[in-house]
């Protein structure tokens, strides 16, 4: 596909430089470079788990043994539920 793009005076004259250097086209290099930026940009961040914990304290003691039913109970508890 065809298109047009704006690109410095300076960054052409060097980009044709490096081409040359490496017996490749311009526009080869211009899609190799591409599809490196691309590959960095579409690299997926690791998922972290925001620290949730309140005051720093962790898990209530009451808690760290509970099944969901206990804990679902906890919070529904004068609740009307």
């Amino acid at each position: 596909m065809k298109t047009t793009i704006d690109i410095s005076d300076a960054l052409l004259r060097e980009a044709r430089k490096v081409a040359a250097r490496h017996a490749m086209t311009l526009r080869a290099l211009v899609e190799q470079g591409l599809r490196k930026v691309l590959a960095e940009k579409s690299r997926r961040v690791p998922f972290r788990q925001r620290k949730a914990s309140f005051n720093g304290r962790g898990l209530r003691a009451e808690l760290r043994d509970a099944t969901w039913e206990d804990v679902r109970d906890l919070i529904y508890k004068g609740r009307g539920s």
